[in-house]
């Protein structure tokens, strides 16, 4: 099993960050937003990172605004932990974005889910995370992390090109008209950093993902895949992977 680094180690309180056993059974609200993969806003031209070095944001540096009007100080600063949990493990800065800078996420708190634009779209990008009480749907701090990491330029773990090695997709046991959120990319669109397909990446969807019948959508093939859907911490893997994607030093 791939180790994670859990959020206790930055001094958080532990919370309700693990998947359920069955959240088919519960709303998941990286699922319901209606995007590409469930939370993945695509640019009209672009269909686990990103190669193209384009799409990477400039000086690794992320602008953002937290939109005044959806967050109480509570939800505000939940979304700045997030933010320094990025900070903490790579070489990524997160800055406020000023009046006149051009491009940006701009988070909001609209129904519907949390979703995020994926990589550098230099201009004003999609970042939401619906109000749910801290610590639980979009404000799992390991959910605020997932789509950030979208942000960033990474696609779902289960998309990567050698993912039917090691998961076993049940499309019988998926919705009417969300197979597509199962695609996986060739290695030559997305990238694996040399690192190895991860069970434990927060990036990797839960077992019931899109079931219509309660049955797992994800079925792993190999020893470590009980962890599948966690959002307690990145796991090792997520991190090389973000600092190799954005030239940092490897923390871990």
């Amino acid at each position: 099993m791939k180790l994670f680094i859990s959020f206790l180690l930055f001094g958080i309180a532990k919370t309700s960050l693990a998947a359920p056993l069955n959240p088919s059974l519960e709303q998941d609200a990286e699922l319901i937003a209606g995007y590409f993969q469930g939370d993945i806003v695509l640019a009209p031209t672009q269909r686990n990172g990103y190669r193209n070095e384009t799409l990477r944001w400039p000086n690794n540096t992320v602008y953002y605004k937290i939109n005044d009007g959806y967050f109480d100080e509570a939800h505000r600063n939940h979304i700045l932990r997030g933010i320094q949990i990025i900070e903490d493990l790579s070489c990524i800065r997160f800055q406020e974005a000023s009046a006149d800078q051009k491009y940006y996420v701009n988070i909001t708190g609209e129904d519907g889910g949390c979703y995020s634009s994926i990589g550098w779209q230099n201009g004003v990008q999609y970042y939401n995370l619906q109000d749910y009480p801290l610590d639980t749907g979009c404000f799992r701090l390991g959910t605020i992390v997932h789509e950030f990491l979208h942000t960033l330029g990474f696609f779902h773990m289960q998309s990567a090109s050698n993912r039917d090695e090691y998961v076993r997709i049940e499309f019988d046991n998926i919705q009417e008209g969300m197979e597509f959120n199962f695609e996986k990319y060739d290695d030559d669109y997305i990238d694996d950093y040399d690192e190895e397909y991860d069970y434990g990446s927060i990036l990797h969807y839960h077992a019931y993902s899109f079931s219509v019948n309660g049955e797992m959508t994800i079925i792993p093939l190999k020893e470590g895949g009980e962890v599948i859907g966690q959002r307690r911490g990145m796991s090792k893997s997520d991190i090389n992977k973000l600092n190799t994607m954005y030239h940092c030093p490897i923390k871990v």
